[in-house]
């Protein structure tokens, strides 16, 4: 294997698939990134087992071949090389060492036998549908605050992925939840989506698919079976196992009997709930909130540090009602709806509050509220 390529290029392809690669292995070779020349391109991959990353970038190959080399190093050496030079990779004779070359920098890299790399093969994935990068970006920056990081629920550490056809629209759905708050977001159902298996996406492979899907203008093109997923963009392809559980029928925790509704400026009611959660204990985090007609007291209590207060003109004609919350669950679905008013469902003290983005229907949010 030899070959040359741009910095910048071979930088940017060793940032996506690096992130993949855990900094504690037990098995070495899972440390590296495995490099394949050939064409015109340079194929770099990442695995950690469960999550596998593909890049290209181009370059001038002279002669094909493969290697495996540690690739935090590697991008550790290519970052700290001058920018706008040109890389010379080539492997040894023996092929036990990858020599880095620019300018006058002189590296060379252990590597491991390319047969030891795990096959990231998926296998067939029947499923297959396109969906614009940007309603891909808002339907996990919708739901994934909500998923659970409790790992005994390994079942809730995911985004829940299916086809909703009910009677007045089909949609794809979002959904996430943690027990105590739970998100769901729709979009009109993408063409070949119609038959997908409800599935699970692991929590790590939505973070990496969001952060390389932010310069992503055009479509992403989702690849389904029962047990993996496959996200292909650009010059990436990133394919994941899926969470082996069954997600929990999250439409009986929606609550359709709440007749008390509040209507508040999202900003101002965000703010306000910020400013007086900073006198609740680190633990709690609780605030209380008071409403009767046109009003709404934020209150929070704290032994160690006092009280705070603030009141708010809303839309509220129901009876007077008090109830307590998370405040850092309430300042997350806050900072989620994009429209400037907010819309809270309200039972009683101690039944789940719905809430709304008064300008996006397809988002809905269920808070669970907490003794206070």
């Amino acid at each position: 294997m030899k070959l040359t390529i741009e910095r910048t290029a071979l930088l940017k392809s060793l940032g996506h698939v690096q992130s993949v690669v855990e900094r504690r292995n037990t098995i070495p070779i899972l440390s590296n990134v495995l490099l394949e020349a050939k064409g015109e391109r340079l194929a770099l991959t990442a695995t950690d087992m469960d999550l596998a990353i593909v890049d290209h970038a181009p370059g001038e190959i002279a002669a094909p071949g493969a290697a495996t080399v540690p690739a935090h190093m590697l991008y550790d050496i290519v970052r700290k090389l001058p920018e706008g030079s040109q890389v010379q990779l080539e492997l040894a004779g023996d092929g036990g060492q990858v020599a880095i070359r620019a300018g006058r920098s002189r590296f060379t890299l252990q590597t491991l036998p390319k047969e030891d790399f795990p096959s990231t093969a998926a296998g067939e994935l029947p499923h297959r549908f396109p969906i614009a990068a940007v309603d891909l970006r808002s339907l996990i920056d919708h739901t994934r605050f909500a998923i659970s990081t409790e790992e005994t629920r390994y079942y809730l550490n995911g985004i829940y992925l299916h086809a909703h056809t009910g009677s007045k629209q089909h949609a794809l759905r979002a959904v996430a939840t943690d027990g105590h708050r739970l998100a769901r977001v729709e979009m009109p159902l993408p063409d070949g989506a119609e038959n997908i298996p409800g599935v699970i996406i692991p929590r790590k492979m939505v973070g990496e698919v969001r952060k390389l899907i932010e310069e992503v203008d055009g479509a992403v093109e989702v690849s389904l079976s029962d047990t993996r997923v496959r996200f292909a963009f650009n010059d990436i392809v990133l394919t994941s196992k899926l969470i082996d559980g069954s997600f929990p029928d999250y439409q009986r925790v929606i609550p359709t009997g709440n007749d008390k509704t509040l209507e508040v400026d999202r900003r101002e009611f965000r703010d306000a709930v910020d400013r007086v959660s900073t006198i609740s204990s680190e633990k709690s985090r609780a605030v209380k909130l008071s409403l009767k007609s046109g009003s709404v007291v934020i209150s929070a209590t704290s032994p160690e540090n006092g009280t705070a207060m603030e009141e708010l003109e809303v839309k509220y004609e129901g009876a007077a009602l008090e109830i307590g919350f998370n405040a850092r669950y309430l300042l997350d679905v806050a900072d989620e709806v994009d429209g400037d008013g907010l819309q809270m469902v309200l039972a009683d003290a101690v039944a789940p509050t719905l809430v709304r983005d008064m300008a996006d229907a397809m988002a809905l949010y269920v808070l669970m509220p907490m003794r206070v």
